[in-house]
């Protein structure tokens, strides 16, 4: 996703040259990745592979009567139910709009760039009435996610710093 952010300025260039022909633009864009090793599709993949473990979870709580019930911590009496007063969504969410800020982007429509600002709230609402556990995966899953963007965004910064260092010695 970082890479794609850094082609966001050439891919606007090459959409002004090929206004016209948008078959010589896919191939340019198509181009340009494969040069800088860079994958559209690179980011959704870890969130397809958590729809399986979602769907799962979510089985699990209706269905378990074991779980049915059993009290977990603080205001948690039962990961099988929605949560009474609303923390999880809530925390959930800011996690989503947290998580949303540290990630790069590089939208060229407007439109799909205010989606993806009120995708936090909208999923706040959906999951209000979902069982506290699968908010909770999805809380812990975010506080994840959240602390791995931070590491790879030292990272970029890191390699960013340095070939500046480079450019200034030489």
């Amino acid at each position: 996703m970082q890479k794609m952010k850094d082609l966001a300025p050439k891919i606007k260039d090459l959409k002004e040259k090929y206004k016209g022909d948008p078959q010589r633009l896919n191939q340019a864009t198509m181009d340009m990745y494969k040069k800088n090793g860079a994958n559209p599709l690179g980011g959704c993949l870890p969130m397809l592979m958590q729809i399986p473990v979602f769907f799962a979870i979510y089985r699990v709580l209706l269905n378990a009567v074991e779980l049915q019930g059993a009290p977990w911590i603080l205001w948690i009496n039962d990961l099988s139910r929605m949560d009474p007063y609303y923390m999880l969504p809530i925390l959930m969410g800011a996690s989503m709009f947290l998580q949303q800020r540290m990630t790069p982007n590089n939208f060229t429509d407007p439109m799909q760039e205010k989606v993806m600002k009120w995708l936090p709230v909208i999923f706040t609402f959906f999951f209000v009435t979902f069982p506290s556990g699968l908010v909770l995966y999805w809380f812990v899953n975010n506080l994840f996610s959240i602390l791995q963007q931070f590491i790879v965004n030292q990272q970029f910064k890191n390699a960013k710093d340095a070939i500046k260092a480079a450019k200034v010695e030489k």
